[in-house]
């Protein structure tokens, strides 16, 4: 069952960009989040989307929200793509799709690639905003309005 607004996350963990285990506990409860679920890693839209995560990070920060990418890339992937774009926040290795599951991201483009999805968490843990479209720059526009509510 996908994730509403309104639902409130199951706590999760995953391997982030270097190598350690995350765990949603560790920010559920002290800061707003918002966890986007794109591809691919160093494709045309996805890369465009997480240079504009990246270039309004600082946005982000302000209202108090952590900002964390999701795919089923492996770490050293991730870590490639993070370096070469200097992405400041975490990628977090979906690479059995758990994740994807936990949250009912749904595949895009006749069922073949995976889907792009944004979720806003205010500090509760209780979701906000699920923003689903394949065209990236959107997610991050939609993802700031409601943080500035919250």
């Amino acid at each position: 069952m996908a994730l509403q607004v309104g639902d409130k996350i199951l706590n999760f963990s995953a391997i982030d960009t270097n190598g350690n285990q995350f765990e949603s506990d560790s920010v559920v409860g002290k800061k707003s989040l918002v966890i986007y679920f794109y591809p691919k890693d160093d494709t045309r839209v996805c890369t465009e989307q997480a240079c504009s995560f990246r270039d309004q990070y600082e946005d982000f920060k302000a209202l108090g929200a952590e900002v964390i990418g999701v795919s089923s890339d492996s770490v050293k992937s991730h870590q490639k793509f993070a370096k070469q774009y200097r992405l400041p926040f975490i990628l977090l290795s979906d690479s059995d799709k758990k994740l994807r599951k936990l949250f009912g991201v749904p595949n895009d483009l006749l069922g073949l690639i995976p889907g792009r999805v944004t979720y806003v968490i205010d500090k509760d843990g209780i979701v906000q905003l699920v923003f689903n479209s394949m065209s990236g720059k959107i997610h991050i526009q939609k993802a700031l309005e409601i943080l500035k509510r919250l």
